[in-house]
């Protein structure tokens, strides 16, 4: 699809006014952080629907859902206050590959973290400095900083290994994203919006490749930063706003 710089201006646009709007809320995985007001319980309900974003929309809603039911839909309080008799019934929890030893050690985790930081973002702060890829670093590291079974490590990607880190962009673009429409949360005020990178996936890949905007053909992270850095072409401050365009045409447009 070939189209003037402008054209694909317009185009972008349109379809970011169409699919960034109240109404995408309850068909996708953002919903379940929706259910809160305290931030806390957004960032951990978001970066845990975000940790096992992949596979059909409807079941990762499902579990995620799940996993809030569990937690009694407090999941601030409950990571902060849960005995090893609470957390036992995680143990038969699973999601594609992600099973019950993973989402304890995620849960022990978080407790762990919380525990030293009022918020997250404290963890991804360097993203201003070091950049996206040291600040997913940074987390990951934090993340995995205690005993944990080696397979729980693939369920956080570290683009330094050449993961496109899709999850855990999804992630930051819900917490950082100052977005009047209110889909995105804009919880975090310390981190440029600027500074976020796109996340990529096989649909998105596919329809950035179709626009011109991605020539790279492994959707990796220098595919990701290829992308993003196309998108801050058309707007410099926040060009992550162009993933409900391109996430949209490919899942709803099959474009």
């Amino acid at each position: 699809m070939k189209l003037s710089n402008q054209e694909l201006f317009e185009f972008l646009e349109l379809k970011h006014d169409q699919y960034n709007h109240q109404s995408f809320i309850d068909s996708d995985p953002i919903s379940i952080p929706h259910l809160f007001t305290k931030k806390q319980d957004i960032e951990i309900a978001g970066f845990l629907t975000a940790t096992i974003s992949w596979g059909i929309r409807k079941s990762i809603i499902i579990n995620a859902g799940k996993l809030m039911q569990m937690m009694d839909y407090n999941p601030h309080n409950f990571i902060m206050e849960a005995s090893d008799n609470d957390l036992a019934p995680f143990r038969k929890f699973i999601h594609r590959t992600f099973n019950g030893a993973d989402c304890i050690y995620f849960l022990q985790s978080l407790k762990n973290i919380f525990t030293k930081n009022e918020s997250m973002e404290a963890l991804f702060l360097s993203a201003n400095n070091a950049g996206m890829s040291q600040a997913i670093r940074h987390f990951r590291e934090e993340l995995l900083s205690t005993s944990h079974l080696k397979r729980s490590e693939k369920h956080i990607a570290d683009p330094f290994s050449g993961s496109s880190a899709k999850r855990i962009n999804m992630f930051l673009r819900w917490m950082v994203r100052n977005d009047p429409r209110r889909v995105d949360f804009g919880l975090w005020k310390r981190i440029d919006p600027s500074r976020l990178i796109c996340p990529l996936d096989v649909h998105v890949g596919n329809v950035a490749r179709k626009l011109g905007l991605l020539t790279r053909k492994s959707n990796d992270w220098r595919a990701a930063e290829e992308l993003t850095a196309s998108l801050r072409k058309f707007d410099p401050a926040d060009p992550v706003k162009y993933d409900f365009a391109l996430f949209g045409l490919g899942i709803f447009e099959d474009f």
